[in-house]
């Protein structure tokens, strides 16, 4: 049986899932996302990702500053709605919002939580050096991210990036939302309440947190930089340059805190990192191997 739904997000990585929807046979009443942003030098309308991806499919987009008002709360009864779905919209749903819909609302969240609650959980759990993540099916509450949780899928974090984990979530979180609204059709869903321990929250990525500190031991940086990697991308300075690193690999091997050694790899507060991948400004992704050959670093010399 069809469910009549709204879905509600913005970012690349809630595509999937409204996808996973209409594949699915629902019927997307509307499709609420981030009112478009102005970029460039000529501050022409950027559309969000979902919002272009619904207006090929021939949906209903809105795009509300607020869902507070009188006039936005009737618009969205009005849809008489099965169930809302939501996946980083990016704007916190009203109590209104959330008993309107007959079943309820329900986010999918890239996180094991209570661990990462918030904003960034996959760069935070990939910086935090955790061992796993994963994604969760949740019905909301007016709380930030506590409501209980209807289905689990965990992945191990491995070496992946930023980049790589979240392209992997998103596919798999795609997937389980659509087996939880499977049972929710059928009444088969069993909800489980959120365990409170070990409660953290995942902030956004602050550009002060970007900078490369050598000091710190190489496993520790080497999560720091796959957890920014591609974007916004952890830096460190040379002759006054500013170079991204996008991937490395820890050594064990020693020297002074960002001091570039023999075989090229560089120092950390404990152990090294080879470079592997690497990014100038104003340039594209390259291999370290490539880089070095417009960029020739020196056994000895000291990176800030």
């Amino acid at each position: 049986m069809a469910l009549r739904l709204a879905f509600m997000g913005t970012p690349d990585f809630a595509v999937p899932t409204l996808a996973e929807l209409l594949g699915s046979g629902h019927d997307v009443a509307a499709v609420y996302t981030r009112a478009p942003k102005r970029k460039g030098r000529g501050l022409a309308e950027e559309k969000s990702p979902v919002h272009k991806f619904a207006e090929a499919a021939g949906l209903a987009v809105r795009t509300p500053a607020s869902l507070k008002s009188p006039e936005e709360l009737q618009a969205f009864g009005a849809l008489k709605l099965d169930a809302a779905i939501v996946v980083a919209y990016g704007l916190l749903l009203p109590v209104p919002v959330l008993q309107s819909p007959r079943l309820g609302c329900f986010n999918l969240h890239a996180s094991l939580l209570p661990r990462w609650r918030g904003a960034a959980p996959i760069q935070r759990a990939i910086m935090a050096c955790d061992s796993e993540t994963g994604v969760m099916v949740m019905r909301m509450e007016e709380g930030l991210d506590t409501g209980p949780v209807l289905l689990t899928e965990r992945v191990a974090i491995g070496r992946r990036t930023y980049g790589e984990l979240h392209d992997e979530l998103a596919r798999i979180g795609a997937d389980l939302m659509g087996h939880a609204l499977s049972l929710l059709e059928t009444g088969k869903a069993q909800e489980q309440p959120q365990d409170h321990e070990g409660l953290t929250y995942a902030k956004k990525v602050e550009k002060s947190e970007t900078r490369i500190d050598w000091t710190l031991s190489a496993r520790v940086l080497d999560c720091r930089i796959r957890g920014l990697s591609p974007a916004p991308g952890a830096w460190f300075e040379s002759r006054g340059e500013r170079i991204k690193l996008l991937l490395a690999e820890p050594e064990d091997a020693s020297g002074a805190p960002g001091e570039v050694l023999r075989d090229l790899s560089i120092a950390c507060g404990s152990g090294a990192l080879k470079p592997l991948t690497v990014q100038r400004a104003g340039k594209g992704a390259m291999e370290f191997s490539a880089f070095l050959r417009g960029f020739a670093l020196q056994p000895g010399e000291t990176l800030s």
